[in-house]
């Protein structure tokens, strides 16, 4: 700034090569920090777009390099549709994939799908806004994931694995959760449990399917399935319905989320019944609120920043072109106070 006068903005990279007495190819590649133009010239061109208020547009460098720099995170609601993103699960495992991918220089875009056809998801890879998609959770729509990853590389799913399987998925054994779910509360003497979650989705259908096993293996006792609505505004509704059903006939409660173990807690508080003394119960995800109520939550652990890193990790090496298996946690059981 010569006599308090300001420098005149540049408004594209011709001007600014004209300036600095190069080619708009050099001044390109130096605003990129290539080593291809010499460090000095580098530092010239780049103190002088400085100078002069120049930010590269970002869209024709994308352009240029086939790049969008934008990661979609959808999340499809086909089996329960009034679930929200709100949903704390969903942010908190939306936030550890922020902090991952941000830090590599993505943008993202989220989406929460109500799915109408067996092509909405090929209606957001094939969109060109995206260089890769990530997928919480399958949903009922594991048949239509599978057909896309066929096609499309870069995709990377939380959700459960199965055997032979195309698609890559990062989630923790559930089977073996659910599993550890129950055998907590038959420890404690519980033989008469009930299961709440909605087993439409393959994740807790897994969950169901690991509590009936470790019932199944423990003479005498016995265990019910209580369909239950993940979406908040219904939960609590369905739950007590599942709770007059039942009656004094149980007196252990798998639960398939923190949040559905959260919301049967409190509506036994409110009925007079004592968790655990009268019925004990577990949770599933070990969310952060599972240790901010009374009584604290017995609950399964999946290690969700340590998902959302597998995640963010096979998405990279399938953004370049390499393979990415998937990745199979091993859950924990956290014994605290309802169980």
């Amino acid at each position: 700034m010569e006599n308090g006068v300001k420098p005149a903005k540049i408004k594209n990279i011709a001007e600014l090569a004209r300036l600095a007495g190069v080619s708009a190819g050099t001044v390109s590649r130096a605003l990129a920090d290539m080593s291809l133009v010499n460090k000095e010239t580098r530092e010239r061109i780049q103190a002088l777009a400085r100078e002069h208020g120049f930010r590269p547009n970002q869209m024709a460098r994308r352009l240029r390099t086939q790049r969008t720099g934008v990661i979609g995170v959808v999340i499809p609601l086909g089996h329960e549709r009034r679930q929200h993103i709100s949903d704390p699960f969903f942010m908190t495992l939306f936030g550890y994939l922020a902090d991952e991918l941000t830090e590599s220089g993505h943008d993202l875009m989220l989406s929460r799908v109500i799915p109408g056809d067996d092509e909405w998801l090929d209606r957001i890879v094939d969109s060109g806004m995206l260089d890769g998609a990530l997928v919480i959770g399958q949903s009922d729509q594991s048949a239509v994931i599978e057909r896309v990853a066929q096609y499309y590389k870069p995709l990377v799913i939380w959700g459960s694995h199965r055997e032979g399987q195309v698609q890559c998925t990062v989630g923790v054994d559930n089977a073996a959760g659910g599993r550890l779910a129950a055998q907590r509360l038959l420890d404690r003497g519980a033989r008469r449990l009930a299961f709440f979650g909605d087993t439409n989705g393959p994740e807790i259908a897994d969950r169901l399917a690991g509590a009936q096993q470790a019932v199944a293996a423990m003479p005498g006792a016995t265990l019910h399935d209580f369909p239950t609505h993940l979406a908040s505004d219904e939960m609590a509704t369905q739950i007590s319905a599942n709770l007059d059903d039942i009656g004094d006939s149980v007196d252990g409660i798998v639960c398939a989320s923190d949040i559905i173990a959260m919301t049967t807690i409190r509506l036994l508080h409110e009925r007079g019944i004592s968790v655990p003394d009268r019925v004990a119960v577990t949770g599933f995800d070990d969310l952060p609120l599972s240790q901010r109520m009374v009584p604290q939550l017995t609950t399964v652990r999946q290690d969700i920043a340590a998902g959302a890193r597998a995640m963010a990790e096979a998405l990279r090496l399938r953004l370049a072109g390499k393979d990415a298996p998937s990745t199979v946690m091993t859950p924990e059981l956290i014994i605290r106070e309802s169980a």
